[in-house]
């Protein structure tokens, strides 16, 4: 795995460096050698934030976590993507190393029962036209129907896109990579 560490408005120490290949190391077994993980920190008045992005044969796994230590956030955001990946394990062995799963959660004493395979139930499908608009129209059609996301055809680009409210009041827009 390629780890990058990117510290925003701090200075990392060498030891919190370590700590993260050490975390991080425990899901070496379970991706590839090419997976590149990207662990960024940030500090923001008293509470510091540390997020973990792995991309790996064309998934994408993400968790973020604060905390008043970024040795705590470390922690939790590694239990997060650990939890992540055990929710999921049945469905991800056919994308990651299976056997690496299994010998990764047999330690933790997992039963069979906490395993079993959740499905995916779609309860609802819904079709609208897709119309060209600005992301600022969509963002402004969004917040008017008083949804956390909303999909359109980006008037510039003619491709299908998401807009979304993030966690701190700012928004996200999703585009197709074309890849």
């Amino acid at each position: 795995m390629n780890v990058n560490i990117v510290g925003r408005k701090v200075t990392l120490k060498d030891n919190f460096k370590e700590r993260v290949n050490k975390k991080l190391g425990k899901f070496e077994r379970i991706f590839s050698e090419e997976a590149n993980v990207t662990v960024t920190v940030t500090v923001e008045k008293n509470r510091q934030v540390v997020e973990v992005t792995i991309r790996d044969n064309g998934m994408l796994y993400r968790a973020e976590s604060s905390a008043s230590e970024m040795n705590d956030a470390l922690d939790s955001v590694v239990d997060i993507l650990g939890g992540q990946i055990r929710k999921n394990k049945a469905k991800l062995s056919k994308r990651l190393r299976a056997d690496s799963i299994d010998q990764y959660f047999a330690p933790a004493g997992e039963t069979e029962s906490e395993a079993t395979e959740e499905e995916y139930k779609v309860v609802r499908t819904k079709r609208f036209p897709v119309k060209p608009q600005t992301v600022d129209e969509a963002i402004l059609e969004m917040n008017l129907i008083g949804h956390q996301f909303y999909m359109f055809r980006n008037g510039d680009t003619n491709e299908i896109n998401v807009v979304y409210r993030r966690n701190d009041g700012t928004y996200g827009l999703l585009e197709p990579d074309g890849e």
